[in-house]
């Protein structure tokens, strides 16, 4: 889950604001892994952030989270076999699949939703639907989206309807008030963390009290 950096409408005019904007695409991601997986009884997965706040000539700031998917950690014949076996095991597999797809959404979602409240500016899904997350970050993380999509559901109208649905669900989760208190306080601790590698276990510690909130 990686925020694409290439020049953007959105794109923000001083290397400080480019950086809030790097962590709150990423808490994004982090706050859906963690929160709402639990949230939907879904098993839990290893996850940690990259981040590198040294500026530099080219590209001044970097972040990304490497792991986090529920369908990495299903036995390889369940996700080639999507189709066959029982009941059950299908909907757990639909279940990982749509879980990911949201949490490749909540990225671009959560930047789009800091822009908008820096700048006073209405947040629906209206004026910010899925195409327009490209305009914050998120060309890498919807292009990811629709592969998996592209992999589970052939037919190109019922995956459109879909994401359609799984956008309605992440848009759903990023503007409930207490999963973004809980995105700005891990957005925050980005901000101020020195590290370069934030466990999975760290951030578990910034995170779990408000699982109980």
């Amino acid at each position: 889950m990686k925020r694409t950096n290439h020049s953007l409408p959105n794109t923000p005019t001083s290397q400080n604001e480019l950086l809030k904007h790097i962590v709150f695409h990423e808490a994004g991601h982090v706050v859906a892994i963690y929160l709402r997986n639990q949230q939907q009884q879904l098993p839990p997965v290893f996850f940690q952030i990259i981040i590198n706040k040294e500026q530099q000539k080219q590209c001044a700031y970097f972040a990304q989270v490497l792991g986090g998917r529920l369908i990495d950690n299903l036995p390889v014949a369940e996700i080639e076999n999507n189709y066959i076996g029982s009941i059950e095991e299908q909907k757990s597999l639909q279940k990982a699949y749509e879980a990911d797809v949201i949490n490749l959404l909540m990225g671009p979602l959560a930047e789009a939703k800091y822009v908008a409240l820096r700048d006073r500016e209405v947040f629906n899904d209206q004026l910010i639907d899925i195409r327009a997350l490209k305009n914050y970050g998120g060309h890498s993380d919807l292009e990811q989206a629709y592969r998996y999509l592209e992999y589970f559901i052939p037919n190109a109208y019922e995956r459109e309807k879909k994401i359609s649905e799984l956008y309605a669900k992440a848009f759903y989760f990023v503007n409930k008030p207490s999963n973004w208190k809980c995105i700005q306080s891990f957005a925050n601790y980005l901000l101020n963390n020195e590290q370069t590698i934030i466990s999975c276990e760290q951030a578990s510690d910034v995170l779990e009290p408000f699982l109980v909130s």
